[in-house]
């Protein structure tokens, strides 16, 4: 009986996976602490990679694979039936003497928005390139978003083990489809084609990893003695390295002059030198490996701690808080147990359990609940999370992703007027700038120093526009207010997914970025929240364009309700090419209509606005948005007791008729559109995509494979993998992403028009 216990339990922990907590990071200094992301094209090995480090850093007892779908930040049913990435997961682990929480974020890019908001909250990101692809079409983007949020990045090359593994070429593809500079820190060993280990260019030393799952691994300094050509090209590859430093780092170039000589300097100052340049962004250090293999992961996690930056040598836009709490919401999550759950990453102060904040953006206070550590689907509650760390706190209400919270309207006043105070320096201003700030700074004419530093702390993130369109139907009546509630939450979640309403037909329309998106979207609601929902046919979000510029008048004097509704509107409309959304309307600056306006009521303007924005969601054409367009308010008249809905009313009614007159034209978006394909197969692949319309705009050769990029319409690329599956006898891969809207010829233009009205 007791042997048949010992063996039960002896097969259960066999097949548990022992997960490990960092919840002594209060003992950490914040030097210690690295906040990274991984990056990548889909399919690069992002989620490999974190399963080694959690695996080597001892926070998991057993590997997962993403073919198995048992890794540990793929945790959703549809990740792990998938095998890909589609919501950012947060783990944190030791890696010596350090810690680094990290954030594995999706590869493909319908989900795109989770890697922009986990972008704005990192400090330092991998970036991990397939070594026998290169930069793929989904790096680039990641690759520019990081740019944006100005974050510092190393590369690592995974799956060097494989035949087409091609560092040169790697580097190459790094420069001209990059403009970076990247510095190489790895040469690959192999032995008869197998990847066995790695030689470090800094150190000069041969790394070779044996047995025990990638755990052991021994370092043996190369000698000219012992390895002749090896320890040559990797002194001549030492040598590069070096100067390419010595050219963009002052410190070692002067350390050279003094030493008259490169082959003095100490590891420690080339190392230093490798950091300066990494956080300044100048080169891009480059790691080796195969994580899928074990190798290099290691050496990935130290170069993490070498080179990339502390939340102290970065995040100057949070330091106007001083010892107060900043933190920023990056993910909002709803658990089944826990209810709301705000994944918070903190730069300074610190949060208490069941503690009180304020949200700047928001402009109102919250009550926390429980607070956590988190480790993917996993959540530990703690008592404080310091600084540099990522906390989850449950029971917030109004708490947003993007938002910047703090511990009361009084820090937020001290930072904003320290803030104000930075920003007398102009240069300061581009530095502290986020992308989605930017769109907000270009929107105002003169901001003054108080309204740039309530920009800069009260910006969330900004959504994409969606590409596809479809409608929602609950299965009966009575379970339209459970969907209304399970969109309302998968909205919180998702700042890409937008739900509304369709004023002619009352169906509820979802919009996504794509077919995978709203299908995943779809499989949320019936197995998480238990709604057996219909999904309509999938349309695409196509746009209007002004084609001419049109003024026009609307006067209103009627009796409605027993009330006296008196009201004239003068508007004109004009194309301008890309307008931010804040500034769609304006005021007639002219003498006679300044001195109108002026008279003009806030909750006057406030309708007016509204009238606007339904005049401009329902194009003539097709009813499709109208985009780039200016609406100039020149002259408002009302007499006492006109109500709010008749200005609105009235202003939407004028803008539709000169909407007509100034007439419209549509625009369909355009996708980046990336096919790889075995050469044999290219030639009926090309024949497809000129019969889609594609704009050919690269074709290389890569290991064999045809490399096509084009800009190609999306209505043509409606079920595109069945076809392309079947024309490369399932040999070839296509990546897309958006593009642009672009205008239609008129014949393509009449099809739109026939595919949406049916007519």
């Amino acid at each position: 009986m007791n042997f048949g216990v010992i063996m039960y339990y002896k097969k259960l922990l066999r097949h548990t996976t022992l997960r490990k907590y960092c919840t002594n990071a209060a003992k950490l200094t914040v030097d210690k602490i690295r906040n990274i992301g991984i990056l990548a094209h889909i399919d690069a090995g992002k989620t490999t990679t974190t399963e080694r480090m959690l695996f080597y850093s001892g926070t998991i007892r057993s590997m997962g694979e993403v073919h198995h779908g048992n890794t540990v930040t793929d945790y959703m049913e549809q990740e792990r039936q998938r095998g890909i990435t589609i919501t950012s997961a947060a783990v944190s682990f030791q890696w010596n003497g350090n810690q680094i929480n990290l954030i594995d974020t999706p590869g493909h890019i319908d989900f795109t928005m989770e890697v922009e908001q986990s972008l704005a909250v990192l400090d330092g990101a991998v970036v991990v390139l397939d070594a026998s692809a290169g930069v793929e079409a989904q790096t680039l983007t990641v690759w520019r978003q990081a740019t944006g949020y100005r974050v510092p990045r190393l590369v690592y090359l995974n799956k060097m083990d494989r035949p087409g593994a091609d560092t040169a070429a790697c580097l190459q593809s790094i420069r001209d489809r990059l403009h970076a500079t990247p510095l190489l820190l790895h040469q690959p060993v192999r032995i008869q084609d197998r990847l066995i280990g790695l030689i470090d260019l800094i150190t000069l030393e041969e790394i070779i990893w044996t047995q025990g799952r990638g755990r052991n691994f021994t370092r043996r300094k190369l000698t000219e003695k012992d390895d002749g050509a090896l320890w040559e090209s990797s002194v001549n590859d030492h040598r590069q390295l070096v100067d390419t430093l010595s050219s963009l780092d002052d410190k070692l170039a002067d350390k050279i002059i003094q030493q008259e000589s490169m082959d003095n300097l100490s590891n420690i100052e080339i190392e230093a030198a490798v950091r300066r340049c990494c956080v300044d962004m100048t080169v891009f250090p480059i790691v080796c490996g195969s994580s899928y293999k074990n190798i290099g992961v290691q050496t990935l996690m130290d170069a993490v701690i070498n080179y990339l930056p502390s939340p102290l040598e970065c995040n100057e836009l949070y330091k106007s808080f001083g010892t107060d709490l900043s933190a920023r919401a990056f993910k909002v999550q709803h658990d089944d147990q826990r209810g709301v759950l705000t994944f918070l990453r903190l730069y300074s102060g610190e949060i208490s359990k069941a503690q009180k904040i304020y949200n700047l953006a928001r402009d109102k206070s919250e009550q926390g609940g429980a607070l956590y550590v988190a480790l993917a689907d996993e959540y530990k509650q703690v008592e404080m999370v310091t600084p540099g760390n990522i906390a989850v706190v449950s029971g917030l209400k109004a708490t947003m992703t993007g938002d910047l919270v703090t511990s009361s309207q009084a820090a937020a006043n001290r930072a904003k007027k320290q803030l104000a105070t930075t920003l007398a320096d102009g240069n300061q201003l581009d530095r502290l700038t986020l992308p989605s700030a930017r769109q907000r700074i270009q929107g105002l004419e003169e901001p003054t120093r108080e309204e740039l530093a309530n920009i800069l702390l009260g910006i969330g993130t900004t959504a994409p526009e969606p590409v596809f369109l479809c409608s929602i139907e609950p299965p009966s009546a009575a379970a339209q207010n459970a969907l209304e509630t399970a969109l309302q939450q998968l909205q919180r979640e998702d700042h890409s997914l937008h739900v509304s309403v369709d004023e002619d037909t009352g169906q509820m329309v979802l919009a996504g970025m794509g077919e995978l998106h709203l299908e995943i979207i779809k499989e949320r609601i019936v197995r998480e929240y238990k709604i057996d929902v219909d999904l309509g046919p999938l349309q695409i979000a196509y746009k209007e364009m002004l084609q001419s510029s049109a003024r026009g008048s609307s006067a209103v004097d009627r009796k409605i309700g027993g009330q006296r509704q008196v009201l004239k509107v003068d508007l004109s409309v004009a194309p301008v090419p890309g307008l931010p959304a804040d500034r769609i309307l304006k005021l007639d600056k002219s003498q006679d209509s300044a001195a109108n306006l002026s008279h003009l009521h806030p909750r006057s303007l406030q309708a007016i606005r509204q009238g606007v924005h339904s005049a401009l969601q329902h194009g003539p054409k097709i009813g499709c948005p109208i985009i780039d367009v200016q609406v100039t308010l020149h002259w408002f008249e009302s007499a006492r007791g006109t109500s709010e809905s008749v200005v609105t009313a009235t202003v939407a009614q004028c803008l539709r008729k000169l909407l007509e007159q100034a007439g419209c034209a549509v625009l369909e978006p355009v996708m980046r559109l990336q096919v790889s394909c075995p050469e044999s197969h290219s030639a009926r692949v090309l024949a497809d995509l000129a019969r889609r319309r594609a704009a050919l705009h690269h074709v290389h050769l890569r290991h064999g494979h045809k490399v096509i990029d084009s800009l190609t319409p999306l209505s043509e690329l409606l079920g595109y993998s069945t076809t392309l599956r079947s024309l490369s006898s399932g040999l070839a891969t296509f990546t897309m992403e958006f593009h642009s809207h672009q205008q239609m010829s008129p014949h393509d233009e009449e099809k739109a028009i026939r595919d949406v009205t049916g007519f």
